[in-house]
Protein backbone atom coordinates (compact mmCIF):
# COMPACT_ATOMS: atom_id res chain seq x y z
CA UNK A 1 0.00 0.00 0.00
CA UNK A 2 1.14 3.21 -0.80
CA UNK A 3 0.64 6.03 1.64
CA UNK A 4 1.75 9.55 1.81
CA UNK A 5 1.39 11.65 5.33
CA UNK A 6 1.27 15.41 5.83
CA UNK A 7 2.94 16.64 8.98
CA UNK A 8 0.40 16.14 11.69
CA UNK A 9 -0.34 12.51 12.05
CA UNK A 10 3.72 12.45 12.57
CA UNK A 11 4.04 14.52 14.65
CA UNK A 12 0.53 13.73 16.76
CA UNK A 13 1.23 10.59 16.89
CA UNK A 14 5.04 11.02 17.61
CA UNK A 15 3.55 13.70 20.90
CA UNK A 16 1.73 10.30 22.18
CA UNK A 17 3.90 7.89 21.79
CA UNK A 18 2.14 6.03 19.05
CA UNK A 19 4.08 6.92 15.43
CA UNK A 20 5.03 3.19 15.02
CA UNK A 21 1.32 3.01 14.81
CA UNK A 22 2.12 3.78 11.25
CA UNK A 23 4.65 1.37 9.95
CA UNK A 24 2.53 -1.30 11.56
CA UNK A 25 -0.54 0.05 9.41
CA UNK A 26 1.54 0.36 6.13
CA UNK A 27 4.95 -0.78 6.70
CA UNK A 28 6.17 2.51 5.08
CA UNK A 29 4.99 5.96 4.34
CA UNK A 30 6.91 9.46 2.04
CA UNK A 31 6.40 12.46 2.92
CA UNK A 32 7.16 15.68 1.01
CA UNK A 33 10.28 17.59 1.10
CA UNK A 34 8.22 20.56 2.69
CA UNK A 35 6.62 17.88 5.33
CA UNK A 36 10.13 16.93 5.73
CA UNK A 37 11.27 20.49 6.29
CA UNK A 38 8.01 21.78 8.43
CA UNK A 39 8.66 18.04 10.73
CA UNK A 40 12.71 17.93 11.46
CA UNK A 41 13.84 21.23 10.49
CA UNK A 42 11.38 23.51 11.25
CA UNK A 43 9.47 21.36 14.20
CA UNK A 44 13.49 20.76 15.70
CA UNK A 45 13.34 19.40 19.02
CA UNK A 46 9.65 18.58 18.68
CA UNK A 47 7.71 15.31 18.75
CA UNK A 48 8.36 13.28 15.27
CA UNK A 49 11.62 15.73 14.11
CA UNK A 50 13.83 13.21 15.43
CA UNK A 51 11.66 10.26 13.56
CA UNK A 52 11.61 11.59 10.35
CA UNK A 53 15.33 11.29 10.07
CA UNK A 54 15.80 7.81 12.08
CA UNK A 55 13.01 5.86 10.72
CA UNK A 56 13.67 4.21 7.59
CA UNK A 57 10.38 3.21 6.76
CA UNK A 58 9.37 7.15 6.52
CA UNK A 59 10.88 8.87 2.98
CA UNK A 60 11.17 12.13 1.57
CA UNK A 61 10.77 12.48 -1.80
CA UNK A 62 10.59 15.96 -3.72
CA UNK A 63 7.57 16.71 -5.61
CA UNK A 64 7.99 16.79 -9.16
CA UNK A 65 5.28 18.49 -10.31
CA UNK A 66 5.50 22.12 -9.03
CA UNK A 67 2.82 23.87 -11.09
CA UNK A 68 0.17 21.67 -9.35
CA UNK A 69 2.14 22.54 -5.94
CA UNK A 70 1.85 26.32 -6.96
CA UNK A 71 -1.86 26.13 -7.74
CA UNK A 72 -2.93 24.15 -4.76
CA UNK A 73 -0.93 26.92 -2.67
CA UNK A 74 -3.72 29.65 -3.40
CA UNK A 75 -5.89 27.64 -0.87
CA UNK A 76 -3.44 25.95 0.75
CA UNK A 77 -0.15 25.55 3.31
CA UNK A 78 2.78 24.46 1.08
CA UNK A 79 3.13 21.67 3.20
CA UNK A 80 -0.52 20.48 2.38
CA UNK A 81 -0.11 21.68 -1.13
CA UNK A 82 3.01 19.32 -2.02
CA UNK A 83 1.32 16.45 -0.06
CA UNK A 84 -1.37 16.58 -2.38
CA UNK A 85 0.67 16.78 -5.09
CA UNK A 86 2.88 14.21 -4.00
CA UNK A 87 -0.40 12.02 -3.36
CA UNK A 88 -2.02 12.77 -7.44
CA UNK A 89 1.94 11.90 -8.68
CA UNK A 90 2.11 8.68 -7.10
CA UNK A 91 -1.17 7.76 -7.42
CA UNK A 92 -1.18 6.77 -3.79
CA UNK A 93 -3.96 4.36 -2.11
CA UNK A 94 -3.71 6.90 1.02
CA UNK A 95 -3.22 10.34 2.06
CA UNK A 96 -2.77 10.83 5.61
CA UNK A 97 -4.22 14.49 6.56
CA UNK A 98 -5.84 16.34 9.42
CA UNK A 99 -6.67 19.55 8.22
CA UNK A 100 -9.94 20.41 7.30
CA UNK A 101 -9.07 22.53 3.95
CA UNK A 102 -6.42 20.00 3.15
CA UNK A 103 -8.53 17.05 3.37
CA UNK A 104 -11.52 18.71 1.23
CA UNK A 105 -9.39 19.50 -1.40
CA UNK A 106 -7.86 16.12 -1.61
CA UNK A 107 -11.29 14.65 -1.82
CA UNK A 108 -12.44 16.85 -4.04
CA UNK A 109 -9.34 15.74 -6.48
CA UNK A 110 -10.69 12.16 -5.36
CA UNK A 111 -7.90 10.98 -3.05
CA UNK A 112 -8.63 8.43 -0.67
CA UNK A 113 -7.64 10.73 2.74
CA UNK A 114 -7.94 9.71 6.63
CA UNK A 115 -6.99 11.62 9.60
CA UNK A 116 -5.44 10.67 13.08
CA UNK A 117 -8.67 9.47 14.18
CA UNK A 118 -9.63 7.08 11.58
CA UNK A 119 -6.05 5.84 11.97
CA UNK A 120 -6.35 5.24 15.60
CA UNK A 121 -9.70 2.96 14.90
CA UNK A 122 -7.66 1.27 11.85
CA UNK A 123 -5.30 0.44 14.52
CA UNK A 124 -7.92 -1.26 16.42
CA UNK A 125 -9.99 -3.02 14.09
CA UNK A 126 -6.32 -4.73 13.33
CA UNK A 127 -5.48 -5.11 16.76
CA UNK A 128 -2.61 -3.02 17.31
CA UNK A 129 -4.54 -0.70 19.95
CA UNK A 130 -6.75 -1.87 22.51
CA UNK A 131 -8.94 0.86 22.48
CA UNK A 132 -8.94 4.19 21.29
CA UNK A 133 -10.03 6.46 24.22
CA UNK A 134 -7.28 6.91 26.18
CA UNK A 135 -5.21 7.72 22.85
CA UNK A 136 -7.79 10.10 21.61
CA UNK A 137 -7.11 11.60 25.78
CA UNK A 138 -3.64 12.03 24.87
CA UNK A 139 -4.25 13.10 22.00
CA UNK A 140 -6.13 16.21 23.66
CA UNK A 141 -4.02 16.23 26.49
CA UNK A 142 -0.36 15.65 25.75
CA UNK A 143 -0.57 17.10 21.39
CA UNK A 144 -3.24 19.80 22.08
CA UNK A 145 -5.23 18.45 19.57
CA UNK A 146 -8.42 19.89 19.15
CA UNK A 147 -11.04 16.98 18.87
CA UNK A 148 -15.40 18.14 18.84
CA UNK A 149 -16.96 16.40 21.18
CA UNK A 150 -19.51 14.87 18.68
CA UNK A 151 -16.48 13.78 16.39
CA UNK A 152 -15.54 12.40 20.03
CA UNK A 153 -18.85 10.25 20.54
CA UNK A 154 -18.35 8.96 16.73
CA UNK A 155 -15.13 7.89 16.43
CA UNK A 156 -16.00 5.96 20.16
CA UNK A 157 -18.95 4.39 18.43
CA UNK A 158 -16.61 3.55 15.45
CA UNK A 159 -14.38 2.12 17.85
CA UNK A 160 -17.22 0.27 19.43
CA UNK A 161 -16.02 1.07 22.84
Amino acid sequence: MLVVSNSSPIMNLAAIGQLRLLEQLYSKIIIAQAVYKEVALEGAGLPGADEVDKFTWIETQVVKDTSKVFLLKSELDLGESETIALSIELKSDLLLMDERLGRAKAFSLGLNCVGILGILIEAKKQNFVTEVKPLMDDLINKAGFWIDKKLYTRVLQAAKE
